[in-house]
């Protein structure tokens, strides 16, 4: 894996849990390492903005980063929806999924999956 595009500090941060279920997903779909996971927005969702999340290619406009040996792709124009937010992952009986907690956000839908800023 080429350091050259790295920044040094992520804009947003993935908690214990969410690294553990994104590696054993990666591992589980037998993920190649030219994959990285993508995080950002999207047009839509009942609060105007939904969240992207899932492992894809770097494209061109990209940035990379590193977490927790996770290679974490971002297109930089959301960085400024993104900025602060931390990405977890819940397995309880109430909830069970990755979920988003943005401080950019001025408002969340019920199911926290899209927000408006």
């Amino acid at each position: 894996m080429s350091t050259e595009n790295i920044v040094e500090k992520a804009p947003l941060t993935l908690t214990e849990g969410a690294v553990k279920e994104l590696k054993k997903l990666k591992d589980q779909q037998e993920i190649s390492d030219d994959f990285g996971l993508r995080v950002g927005v999207e047009g839509g969702g009942c609060s105007g903005m939904s969240y992207i999340l899932g492992f894809d290619q770097k494209k061109d406009g990209d940035s990379e980063f590193e977490i927790e040996g996770i290679r974490v792709f971002m297109n930089k124009a959301h960085g400024l929806y993104l900025a602060g937010m931390e990405v977890d992952f819940q397995n309880g009986l109430d909830a069970r999924g990755f979920t988003f907690n943005n401080p950019n956000a001025s408002s969340t839908c019920g199911c926290g999956s899209s927000f408006s800023a």
